[in-house]
């Protein structure tokens, strides 16, 4: 059991945890969340004893191993698979030992069995290979791999060690979308105590049991999932946002008695009281939860389909075809996740279509001024740490004001403070923002974004949904974050064996696959497809599909002002003519029903006729 007992930290003076207490019961996995910069991090070093607590207690059961990923990961000439074993000290150190006594030796091999470590190579293996490493790179040496692949062989150390308490900070950001699969299968079977930093909902939702909170430096726990945390939480809030109306109605109440009569000789005494009163009641505060930071994506102006047609591509390397017979063709109105294991040439197509990669043959044609728009987390590392993020835009926008500069970076989240500061000292989530923002600055009429989630907290996951619904743009994903791409994409793209290809299933359906690779599915009686819709065809009930949007915004819009002209209760002082703005509300609402009726029937055709349809 993992237990925090009033514990306090401060940081230059700034308090992050205060008279914190939680509970986690041994063998549990919980999920630790809050906002960027609360402390999430220095919880974790906290518990392994790194820093020292100003009040509390944290204690663990006796002769607890707590375990978490190494800083300093390995770049030696030691192969992986050796670098992972020799992550469990006990059994090293056994195999190491050299002893002529018998009895010692049988202690020994006691030991070695008991601890199973004659199957140690395999379980490291196992969980190699579910990183994304083959057999013949578990035998490579750490320095021929680049950091965020030896950030993966830490990780996988510290899995194969076994600690009783697992502590992981964000795990997935240097994984794929497979890697994060495995990742929450293994956890979710972790015979030990886990505490996990992640803004992943996915893995939040099927790898752990708890959520514990950290928000206003106190630390609150929640049984279940995420989703259950978020149910649990809104409406925690809710009522504190009710209590803290009924708070200020009480308080204006007792207020207007003072008011009223505190000078007045027979009621003197009562106002008094009421005065005491206001002075002891605790003020409830409501909760001010911090503003969605959204992104503010520019507006492309329409081009003419399509916007890229690809016809016999073959693209690679140094004349090494990575991709072959590639067909596809991409609309402006196209939402396309790319799926496909590691090394299938995601990123080798993401540089084709943003004209970072010229095809080998065959026939690429794009549309007239067409911008395109590319997010990749290596730029984020590329952002100049010395120049500020006023200086980057400057650079690229050298005749906008300063005003003008500044609302660019508004847009994304990026507020006055954060504009003159050094980019070095910004965090990842900020420099994650300020890379999206060079990445749209020409308003792009396609975005190519790959993990763009990494280092984004949950709020600002939500916060890019909602742009990516709302850009005019076609959209090509990359990510791990399976709630990302089931909110977004409408098209999934399998990259496999140098191929790319619909992929007709949904993301559950790949999910399985990716789990359940060597147990195929039984073949199912094939199902009779809808027959093949035009591309013309699609684009027509596109359009009307957004007409009918279009229509039903429109009503709304005259809904809510007639509904603002309703509650004016000066209206009432004429019935007459209150009852002819009630029945033209009345007619509304009935073109309402109609539009969102046609609205419902043209997404109904859309689907009818996606189905099955080809890239």
């Amino acid at each position: 059991m993992l237990r925090l007992d009033d514990i306090s930290y401060s940081v230059a003076g700034r308090p992050l945890i205060e008279h914190a207490s939680a509970t986690i019961p041994t063998g549990h996995k919980v999920g630790l969340v809050g906002r960027n910069g609360t402390g999430k991090t220095t919880l974790f070093r906290l518990i392994r004893g790194e820093l020292a607590l100003e009040t509390g207690d944290i204690t663990l059961p006796p002769r607890a191993r707590i375990g978490g990923v190494a800083q300093e990961v390995p770049g030696n000439e030691v192969s992986l698979i050796d670098t992972v074993l020799a992550a469990d000290t006990e059994r090293a150190a056994l195999l190491a030992e050299d002893s002529d006594d018998p009895h010692r030796i049988a202690e020994v091999q006691t030991r070695l069995a008991d601890i199973d470590a004659w199957g140690a190579e395999a379980r490291a293996s196992s969980i190699l290979r579910g990183l994304g490493f083959t057999a013949d790179e578990m035998l490579m040496p750490c320095s021929a791999f680049s950091g965020g692949w030896r950030m993966r062989v830490a990780l996988a150390a510290v899995l194969f060690s076994a600690p009783d308490l697992l502590l992981l900070d964000e795990p997935t950001n240097y994984l794929d979308l497979e890697g994060a699969l495995w990742l929450e299968t293994y956890l979710a079977r972790y015979p030990h105590t886990v505490l996990i930093v992640s803004h992943d909902r996915a893995l939040l939702n099927r790898a752990v049991g708890g959520i514990l909170h950290l928000e206003d430096r106190k630390l609150t726990f929640y049984q279940g999932n995420y989703d259950a945390f978020a149910k649990a939480r809104a409406a925690k809030l809710l009522a504190q946002e009710s209590e803290a109306k009924k708070q200020d109605a009480r308080r204006a109440h007792l207020q207007s008695y003072v008011d009223r009569f505190r000078y007045k000789a027979d009621k003197a005494r009562q106002a008094q009281a009421r005065l005491k009163a206001l002075a002891k009641m605790t003020p409830i505060t409501a909760p001010q939860e911090a503003a969605l930071r959204a992104f503010s994506f520019p507006e492309p102006e329409e081009l003419s389909p399509p916007i890229i047609r690809i016809e016999g591509g073959i693209v690679g390397y140094d004349g090494k075809p990575v991709l072959s017979h590639l067909d596809l063709r991409i609309d402006q109105d196209d939402r396309i996740a790319l799926l496909g294991r590691n090394g299938e040439g995601k990123s080798t197509l993401s540089k084709l279509l943003s004209d970072r990669l010229p095809l080998m043959a065959g026939q690429k044609t794009a549309a007239n001024k067409l911008r395109v728009g590319f997010f990749a987390q290596h730029q984020v590392d590329e952002l100049h740490v010395d120049e500020t993020p006023i200086d980057h835009i400057r650079r690229m926008r050298p005749n906008e004001t300063p005003a003008r500069l500044r609302a660019r970076l508004g847009g994304f989240g990026i507020g006055a403070a954060q504009a003159e500061t050094l980019v070095g000292s910004l965090s990842g989530g900020q420099k994650a923002r300020l890379s999206l923002m060079l990445a749209t600055l020409d308003a792009p009429h396609m975005l190519i974004l790959d993990e763009p989630t990494n280092h984004l907290d949950i709020e600002s996951r939500e916060a890019l949904v909602e742009a990516l619904t709302a850009y005019s743009g076609a959209v090509v994903l990359v990510s791990h974050d399976m709630h990302l791409l089931s909110l977004v994409a409408d098209r999934l793209w399998l990259v496999k064996d140098g191929r790319v290809a619909p992929y007709d299933d949904d993301l559950e359906a790949y999910r399985r696959m990716l789990l359940t690779p060597d147990k195929p599915a039984k073949p199912e009686k094939p199902k009779e497809k809808p027959k093949r819709a035009s591309r013309e065809r699609l684009l027509a009930l596109k359009s009307e599909v957004r007409k009918c949007e279009e229509r039903v915004s429109k009503i709304n819009d005259m809904r809510d002002k007639l509904a603002t002209k309703l509650a004016n209760p000066e209206l009432y002082d004429n019935p007459s003519e209150a009852a002819v703005w009630q029945k033209k509300y009345a007619e509304v609402m009935d073109a309402l029903e109609r539009a969102e009726t046609l609205w419902m029937g043209a997404l109904e055709k859309l689907e009818t006729a996606q189905t099955g349809d080809a890239a």
